[in-house]
C-alpha cells in the first residue's frame, strides 16, 4: 500500500472554475483510497496566460485547505515561482 509524504494536485490555471472541479474529485479520490490522506498542496500551470480566472486557485485552497506550492509562468523551470 501506498503511503505519500506529499499529494500534490497538477492542475491547469486557465481552466478556471473547471478545475475546482478537478480538484474537488481528486482530492475524494485521495481520500476514498485511504482516509488519513488528502491533498496536500497544488501546483498550477500556465498562471501567466489567465487574467480573470484566478479566483478559481483561491478557491481550490479553500475546498482542499492546501496551499499552492508553486505556479508555473513559463515553459522552462525557473518560471516555477512559490
Amino acid at each position: 500500500e501506498n503511503q505519500p509524504d506529499m499529494v500534490v494536485f497538477v492542475g491547469e490555471a486557465l481552466v478556471g472554475n473547471d478545475g475546482v472541479d478537478q480538484v474537488r474529485m481528486f482530492h475524494q479520490a485521495v481520500s476514498s483510497l485511504n482516509r488519513n490522506q488528502k491533498v496536500n498542496a497544488i501546483l498550477l500551470t500556465k498562471f501567466d496566460t489567465v487574467s480573470d480566472k484566478v479566483g478559481a486557485a483561491l478557491t481550490m485552497t479553500h475546498v482542499t485547505n492546501a496551499p499552492i506550492l508553486f505556479v508555473g509562468t513559463g515553459q522552462k523551470y525557473h518560471h516555477l515561482q512559490k
